[in-house]
């Protein structure tokens, strides 16, 4: 395998985590590794509903972190809610002054929308549902004219190497399908921002890249990963067969949009006090219920929005009438799909991995924020603080110097992607690791991901994927509990004593899969 070594930072991912992290290690020379064009295939730039953060001078960081923490569902890290929620304003600062067109009133202040679960309408957005595409565009432009960050793109990273559990390599290949020849990156620090694992699941509203790769390679490795179990499921992916499918902000509930069965029932009304602003997980879990029932669940933007919609949300809107809806008149209809990974790679506050020099930011970390269930809006500005955070902790001690480019040709080879496994894995997960679990289903999960392991088990991509939905699956089994996102029919209350995080490593996970494997031989 043919190595390169090089003195700039490494970072693996090329989201809003990765490319900000970048952007605050100036001057210090940074790699990023990009599998796809910039700005194509990031979840950050999938995102809808904006950033939340107390801007208005009526609301206030304490209570931004309160509602965090009771969203959470008792697992969030008290001392990370109060951190993230009082640099949260500091952050949009910074990205107005980075360009990021936040939506704004006549005299200057931040439109603000409510979303569910907050107590005050605290989401900072741009072009009502733009905001994840207009802060990538932002950040894209400053990136490509930063002199200290080289972008490789069309490259991803399936590896990482360690030396006594340090790392101190990273193995990368084409991202192109055909596979290529492996090469060895040697760098000075190494970043991981590569995005969640939503991907994993048959219905998704992530990206086809987010798959759980990052975290896994990171497992692999010898990372410990948290709260795995923990997966949110948005309750209004835009049900039209799409894959990923679409997705309609919780900011339409927060404008009023209500939800209905086939019958005409305003059914959360009877779910939750807070009818559709109830959290994620209750709204998610009503929306499966009407799904399996028969009673195929709709969102009604009509009265509240009419023709606003289409102006307002143009990527709802967009959505809809490539599938033949019009939201102007017709009700949308949704369903509950795996959107964002609580769980990753456990990091500390100051970024750091259980490995020594390695650093993770975004959704491929679990930094105790988002507990058993995230604030809506939450995951952006997570993204944002640690991202800062890791460059920080990154660049202290470091000297700037200049240091030449990365080469990095990498021609191809034989192999192809397992499609068909993955299909396979994809499906499992949705159909044992979904929004309701139960023992049974937790363990034919595993079963199934072991036999597909042993079968395509060459490819180290594929690995990873399994390695983060072996972990998914064996957190949930061992959480005889229901908290949060995770739901279990056959524990289906939380446990009387106080919360507590999961923590296990790839090791701890593969010999419960064996242990399933060994009940059916």
């Amino acid at each position: 395998m043919r190595e390169t070594t090089t003195k700039r930072v490494v970072i693996v991912g090329a989201g809003l985590g990765a490319l900000y992290a970048a952007l605050m290690l100036a001057p210090h020379p940074v790699v990023v590794i990009s599998p796809e064009p910039l700005g194509e295939g990031a979840s950050s730039a999938w995102a809808q509903g904006g950033i939340a953060a107390a801007m208005d001078l009526a609301d206030s960081p304490e209570a931004h972190a309160s509602d965090t923490e009771h969203a959470g569902a008792g697992t969030v890290d008290t001392g990370v809610a109060q951190m993230v929620t009082q640099a949260a304003r500091d952050h949009i600062l910074q990205l107005t002054t980075l360009g990021t067109p936040f939506d704004r009133t006549e005299d200057g202040s931040y439109v603000m929308s409510r979303e569910a679960a907050h107590s005050f309408a605290r989401v900072v957005r741009v072009k009502g549902d733009q905001a994840g595409a207009e802060i990538m565009a932002a950040l894209i432009e400053k990136v490509k004219t930063a002199s200290h960050i080289q972008v490789i793109e069309g490259v991803m990273a399936t590896r990482l190497l360690t030396t006594n559990r340090v790392v101190d390599g990273v193995v990368l290949r084409s991202s192109q399908p055909g596979g290529s020849e492996s090469v060895t990156l040697r760098g000075s620090a190494y970043l991981l921002a590569g995005g969640g694992s939503g991907g994993l699941y048959a219905l998704t509203t992530n990206p086809h890249r987010i798959r759980g790769e990052v975290i896994g390679m990171a497992a692999r490795a010898g990372a410990v990963v948290a709260d795995a179990e923990f997966v949110q499921f948005h309750p209004t992916a835009i049900d039209v067969g799409e894959d990923p499918a679409p997705l309609a902000t919780e900011a339409l509930r927060g404008e009023g949009a209500v939800l209905l069965n086939t019958d005409g029932e305003r059914f959360m009304q009877a779910v939750h006090p807070n009818a559709e602003l109830a959290p994620r997980d209750v709204v998610a879990r009503a929306i499966f219920a009407q799904t399996q029932a028969g009673k195929r669940p709709v969102l009604d933007t009509r009265d509240v929005l009419g023709a606003g919609i289409l102006e307002q949300f143009p990527s709802v809107a967009d959505a809809c009438l490539r599938n033949g809806l019009n939201p102007v008149s017709q009700p949308i209809p949704v369903a509950a799909a795996a959107h964002y990974h609580m769980g990753g790679i456990a990091v500390d506050q100051r970024g750091r991995a259980s490995l020594g020099n390695l650093w993770v930011c975004g959704e491929a970390s679990s930094t105790g924020l988002h507990g058993a269930n995230r604030l809506a809006s939450n995951g952006l500005l997570e993204a944002l603080v640690y991202a800062r955070i890791c460059a920080l902790d990154i660049a202290a001690g470091r000297t700037e110097t200049a240091e030449a480019r990365v080469a990095c040709a990498l021609g191809q080879a034989d192999g192809s992607a397992p499609l068909d496994a993955i299909r396979q894995l994809r499906q499992t997960m949705t159909r044992h690791v979904g929004v309701l679990r139960d023992a049974d289903g937790l363990k034919t999960a595993l079963r199934t991901i072991d036999t597909l392991e042993r079968a395509h088990g060459a490819d180290d991509s594929f690995r990873n994927m399994c390695a983060t939905a072996t972990m998914i699956a064996a957190a949930a089994l061992l959480r005889e509990e229901s908290r949060g996102a995770h739901s279990r029919t056959d524990f289906p209350d939380p446990r009387p004593e106080p919360g507590q995080r999961s923590r296990i490593t790839l090791t701890e996970a593969l010999a419960l899969r064996d242990q399933c494997v060994k009940e059916t031989s």
